[in-house]
Formats: structure tokens, sequence, C-alpha cells
């Protein structure tokens, strides 16, 4: 079951768990691209694709094309952090375009839905009791 980890402006993040069934849509879809988030039940929302992993933990690289494997020879960024300047190290990398064996997608919030603005409501005094005369 593909996992969404969608991050707000703000610095919130929330995460939304799909059926494979919603997966299907995205496949094909790189790095980088807007979509609607309606796949993910957040009607209104415009996400951007930012990273993932497979179901290994293997992480997605936005400069490898494909979603195949890959090992490569990496200096830096997503996939190695070197200890010591200039260190160099072949790496396992998968492409940056969604397949079906994509388990967490990293989504980014970059339009949410205009909220309405809720009309304020009029204030109403409230009633005095009606006191009973005593007959």
């Amino acid at each position: 079951m593909p996992i969404l980890i969608v991050s707000d402006p703000n610095g919130t993040s929330q995460r939304v768990e799909i059926e494979d069934a919603q997966l299907r849509p995205l496949v094909g879809t790189r790095i980088g691209m807007t979509i609607d988030g309606s796949f993910a039940g957040m009607q209104g929302y415009k996400l951007k694709l930012t990273g993932g992993t497979d179901k290994d933990g293997i992480p997605m690289r936005p400069d490898v094309h494909g979603s195949a494997k890959s090992r490569i020879v990496l200096s830096g960024g997503v996939g190695y952090k070197p200890k010591d300047k200039g260190m160099k190290k072949r790496k396992v990398v998968r492409g940056n375009t969604i397949s079906q064996e994509t388990t967490f997608l990293n989504f980014a919030v970059i339009e949410a839905p205009k909220k309405k603005v809720a009309e304020p409501e009029p204030e109403v005094e409230p009633e005095a009791p009606i006191e009973e005369s005593e007959e």
C-alpha cells in the first residue's frame, strides 16, 4: 500500500495511505511535476512530487531518468552523504519516474484551496426570561 507524505509550506506534514489502484494514474509521473491532489482525497490542492523510495528503500534521484534501478557513482546529494570532501562511491538509486514498485512518495503543497470567508452571524441579544405573574 503506497504512502504519501504531503508537506505544507508552514512546516507541517501529513501521511496519506492510498490503495494500489489509486497509484496507477501516477505511474509515469516524474520528480518536479505538479499534479492535482484529488487522487489522495485532497480536493483543490496542487501537489509537487519531490521524491520517494521503492519497496526496498532505494531513493529516487531527480537526475537519473526512467524508473529502473541504476548503480551510479555519487559524490553527494540524494542517496549518498560523503564523510570526507571529495569522496565518491558507487550506490544504487532509482530513476525519477514513479513505477508500481514505488512505495513512499514525498509531495509539497504548491497551492491550497481558497477558504471561503464565513460571514459573521448577526449577534442576537438573549431574551429576558419571562416572569410568571402570581395570581
